[in-house]
This record gives structure tokens, sequence and C-alpha cells, in this order.
């Protein structure tokens, strides 16, 4: 898996959960500032990409700093997924 598909796999779960169209999501664009998520959107996030990819995440394990970018979450994705991130 790779970063586009990755994001593209966000965009799909954020269309979703939001109810909007979410789409042309670069790295920099901010999880909770620029969209204006919560925690329990972010929950409902996760676990569409837990059905759609096969993510599957501890919660002992979340860090907020994960959470903060389409970037972050991008390399949060490939690393519990034990793909090689890309610096």
């Amino acid at each position: 898996m790779d970063r586009q598909h990755v994001v593209t796999a966000l965009e799909n779960a954020l269309t979703d959960v939001l109810e909007r169209p979410v789409t042309n999501l670069t790295g920099d664009v901010k999880l909770f500032a620029d969209l204006h998520l919560d925690s329990t959107t972010m929950l409902e996030m996760l676990m569409f990409l837990e059905d759609s990819i096969g993510l599957v995440v501890d919660p002992e394990e979340l860090d907020a700093d994960d959470f903060v970018s389409v970037g972050t979450f991008t390399d949060f994705v490939l690393a519990t997924r034990g793909e090689q991130v890309a610096a």
C-alpha cells in the first residue's frame, strides 16, 4: 500500500463520516483544525478504515501526534500496516 492509496482511503472515510465530499487532500491539511474532526468522528473514521483497508489499531497505542495532519496520519497508517514510511 502506498501513500496515495492511504490518502484515497482517508478521503473515502471522511466523506462517509462527515457526510460531505472530501477530496484532493494534501499532507499539510490539518484533521482537526481544517476538517473540523472531533474525537467521535476520528473514531468513526478509524472504524471505516478498519473495514475498508484492514487497518488494525490498538487504542492503547494511539498518539495525538499521529492525527495532526493528513501527512502524519498517512505515516501512522503505513507504520501500523508495517509499510515503509518515506521521509
